[in-house]
């Protein structure tokens, strides 16, 4: 990207986690920058905090990634307002527990609907924007869920395989233009409250498993492509670990990942059934950091 001009980025879930990380990484070089996420009051906030880290400009743009219409107006008013769209951090999704025959279908199908087909509309909006500029990149946040599976996390599971494997048709759809990019960034468990905001079936909230990663060090790797293109980064030291065990291991996998799963990943607190955030913005539990010290 020039140096000479500052960069104009669009993050979507610019509001809470790492999209709200990412937010401020860019802030510090300057950016300019178009937050997309559900909730205004939320989105303000990140705004405010985006301009106290030196963004040049920030437009807030309240929108569901889902709404192919509405994703296509903010970044018609992204580069109408600044003639060009220099790269898409996406970062949007929701995540919901239980068991695949708990999770009522319409929250599971939300929770599929935000990672692939929202990814989708973020892609099909945009491309067009950096093909007409011969530049632009897409980096999507994508999981070590997109290489792996967990029990009760079925939803989350197929929602991000989905979504990686839409990333790398992407990625060599895109290699007819040079100068645009689409690249994937993969954490672990990261301090952010998308665990506690997230739908449960399964008489528990979340938390992230051990090795906990800050949202900060996330939003890092993804500002990281914009000069280091990649077409999957793992974000986390023991994510190439859990696949290989997954991939040579899978009996010995399948029978240590349930016990496991309910003892590090889940935070044993109890709670009713709840829809979460699955369906709309809890603007009052957002925020970048979670509960839990990252590294």
């Amino acid at each position: 990207m020039p140096p000479s001009r500052p960069l104009v980025v669009l993050v979507t879930g610019a509001s809470s986690g790492i999209g709200r990380a990412t937010v401020h990484a860019f802030a510090a070089r300057g950016a300019r920058l178009v937050l997309l996420a559900r909730g205004r009051a939320a989105l303000e906030e990140t705004a405010a905090e985006a301009r106290q880290r030196g963004a040049a400009e920030v437009l807030v743009c309240p929108a569901d990634v889902t709404d192919a219409a509405a994703v296509q107006r903010v970044v018609d008013s992204a580069v109408e307002r600044f003639g060009r769209l220099d790269a898409v951090a996406h970062a949007a999704q929701t995540m919901a527990y239980g068991r695949v025959e708990d999770v009522p279908r319409e929250v599971f199908e939300a929770v599929v609907d935000t990672a692939l087909h929202g990814t989708a509309n973020v892609a099909r909006t945009v491309l067009p924007v950096f093909r007409r500029q011969d530049a632009g990149h897409l980096v999507v946040i994508s999981s070590l869920l997109a290489s792996v599976t967990a029990p009760l996390m079925g939803s989350y599971v197929a929602a991000k395989w989905g979504q990686l494997g839409l990333v790398r048709t992407l990625q060599q759809e895109v290699r007819d233009t040079p100068g645009v990019h689409v690249s994937a960034v993969a954490p672990g468990g990261v301090s952010t409250p998308i665990y506690y905001q997230g739908a449960t079936w399964a008489g528990s909230t979340g938390r992230p498993p051990p090795p906990v990663y800050s949202a900060e060090r996330v939003a890092r790797a993804v500002v990281a492509r914009l000069d280091r293109p990649r077409r999957l980064v793992q974000s986390g030291f023991a994510n190439p670990v859990v696949i290989a065990g997954f991939r040579l291991l899978p009996a010995v996998y399948d029978a240590l990942v349930g016990p496991l799963f309910r003892a590090l990943a889940l935070a044993d607190d109890d709670v009713p059934p709840t829809e979460g955030n699955v369906f709309a913005s809890r603007p009052e539990r957002n925020g970048r950091d979670g509960r839990w010290r990252g590294i």
